[in-house]
């Protein structure tokens, strides 16, 4: 159906266009030719050593709990949470021990005066939250992290209590029990989101302890969401009830799958479907990839706008793949690069990136998406250039 903007999107729109010709970038040097492309070596400025430190410096000094947004929220949101994990990484695969000093006090209140802002696991956002405190633990050894994080990753595969059963509606509520017989997390939704939300978690855990009942849930809980939720042609909707190929509901899925498959060991008897879901989205993903290195913000929709976070997430899956062996590197070696060089002209003086989608619920409708606000600095784009600046560190 034809995309329709009103006269506010239209001022919007041209005000963005020309705010851009004032973002500071260092990056504007002419595309490097594909028979040249590597992660090796980047015009003046567009580093992943040089834009992580910018970003994760700029991360430090914004509030939390934070969502992206000038008001607070009741505790720590998970784009804060991705956040903070991407700045983590970088600092540790950076070698800056200053960076991750500030990074872990940020964390020093949360065992005290600010306890209250730690997100009860009650949901796939809020138990994504481990992710930070088995980090910490995995670089600095302290237990009180591993206390936390092991935890809220154990939390998500106990026995729902009936209050919590009791606060689902009655069609999750079924999904949940019919989870819990199938030996998966009560927390399954079915939501494609999910598919990092709560294996990241898991992932952490196992990274942190090598026990196996942790890449075995979350391999577990891989392997039927994609069975589930798959297209045909590799991608995946935002809803079966709503047939759109929404970015950044996708990049949650590229993300989770890649950051799985790093650490799933060789024989695990998942790993080869998750391989195949993986390479299938990929190569799918190849094909919407515009000519300057964006992705849209409703993935086959050249006519929808280029949205960053999605862009960073298909771009750190892209990174990860053709640095493990897993993708072709003279095909997507080039793509993964003009990606990142695309991404990164997005950032402007404060480190602040933008044309980042609102947090959007689900709803058959594709003007819905294309009118969907465009943020600045929210921490939904902030965190996959972190990640993608580790990755390219790797």
């Amino acid at each position: 159906m034809p995309i329709k903007l009103s006269p506010l999107m239209k001022k919007l729109t041209l005000a963005l266009a020309v705010g851009f010709l004032a973002i500071e970038s260092a990056c504007a040097a002419p595309a490097i030719p594909p028979a040249q492309a590597d992660f090796g070596s980047w015009p003046a400025g567009c580093s992943p050593q040089e834009i992580g430190q910018r970003v994760a410096t700029r991360f430090i000094a914004s509030p939390h709990p934070n969502f992206g947004r000038t008001e607070p929220t009741k505790f720590i949101t998970y784009p804060e949470v991705c956040t903070w994990y991407g700045a983590l990484t970088f600092a540790q695969l950076a070698g800056d021990k200053d960076l991750t000093a500030r990074l872990v006090q940020r964390f020093a209140p949360l065992f005290g005066e600010e306890s209250h802002l730690v997100p009860k696991p009650e949901n796939v956002d809020a138990t994504v939250f481990g992710t930070v405190p088995l980090e910490l633990y995995i670089q600095t050894k302290d237990k009180r992290y591993l206390e936390i994080g092991q935890g809220l990753a154990d939390a998500q595969w106990e026995q729902p209590t009936p209050e919590q059963l009791a606060k689902l509606k009655p069609g999750p509520r079924a999904i949940a029990e019919e989870a819990i017989k199938a030996g998966l997390t009560w927390q399954t939704r079915y939501w494609i989101d999910d598919m990092f939300m709560i294996t990241a978690v898991q992932l952490q855990a196992y990274r942190a302890t090598g026990d196996a009942k942790y890449v075995d849930r979350m391999a577990n809980e891989m392997a039927v969401y994609l069975d589930k939720l798959q297209q045909p042609n590799g991608l995946f909707f935002h809803a079966p009830e709503v047939p759109i190929f929404w970015g950044r509901g996708d990049g949650w899925v590229a993300v989770g799958m890649a950051e799985v498959l790093r650490s799933l060991p060789a024989d695990h008897p998942h790993r080869a479907r998750i391989m195949a879901g993986y390479q299938k989205m990929m190569a799918s993903l190849l094909q919407y990839q515009d000519a300057d290195g964006m992705w849209h913000q409703i993935i086959d929709d050249p006519k929808a706008w280029p949205e960053t976070s999605c862009t960073g997430m298909f771009t750190f899956a892209f990174i990860t793949g053709v640095k493990n062996g897993w993708l072709d590197a003279a095909t997507y070696g080039p793509a993964a690069r003009k990606g990142w060089l695309a991404l990164i002209k997005y950032i402007d003086g404060n480190a602040d990136i933008h044309e980042v989608c609102e947090g959007t619920n689900k709803k058959n409708n594709v003007q819905y998406y294309v009118d969907r606000k465009r943020n600045i600095g929210d921490m939904h784009g902030q965190a996959p250039i972190l990640w993608c600046a580790s990755a390219l560190l790797r």
